[in-house]
């Protein structure tokens, strides 16, 4: 006659659900990144307004320049003055036309510094203009007080 033990069996759970949920979550919380921190510089404290208003739409072709206190300009991790910008403005325009786009479908976006003197960001707006680019957004933070 056999003697049973009186061990209990080991349960093994299936970790496939386990493992099938930590997939959606992370694909659930890659959804809500805050991309809009994506196009910032640490570089650069933007003004602060009470008249800004979000986009209405998502802009097509964005060339975003960050301007830094010391009149620097950032463009793809480049830095830039104004005398040097045309040839960055240039390589984005080549981008822009091996996509079948003209000028006129880029939206150059000025993130300027707070104390960055509104002249130097008249100059880099006249700068962009003779590489034949027409829309420009300035760039701010709201100012809820």
């Amino acid at each position: 006659m056999r003697v049973k033990s009186n061990k209990p069996d080991l349960a093994e759970g299936d970790l496939t659900p386990m493992i099938d949920m930590t997939f959606q979550l992370i694909a659930f919380f890659m959804v809500l990144i805050n991309f809009s921190q994506t196009e910032s510089n640490e570089r650069v404290v933007l003004p602060s307004s009470q008249l800004v208003k979000p986009p209405e739409a998502p802009l097509d072709f964005p060339i975003i320049l960050h301007v830094a206190q010391d009149g620097e300009i950032i463009l793809g991790g480049e830095s830039y003055t104004t005398e040097t910008l045309s040839t960055g403005l240039r390589r984005e325009l080549a981008v822009m036309r091996a996509e079948k786009k003209s000028a006129s479908d880029a939206n150059v976006i000025i993130r300027g510094h707070q104390d960055v003197a509104a002249g130097e960001i008249q100059e880099i707006i006249r700068v962009a203009q003779e590489n034949e680019l027409e829309r420009f957004a300035l760039r701010a933070k709201e100012d809820r007080s």
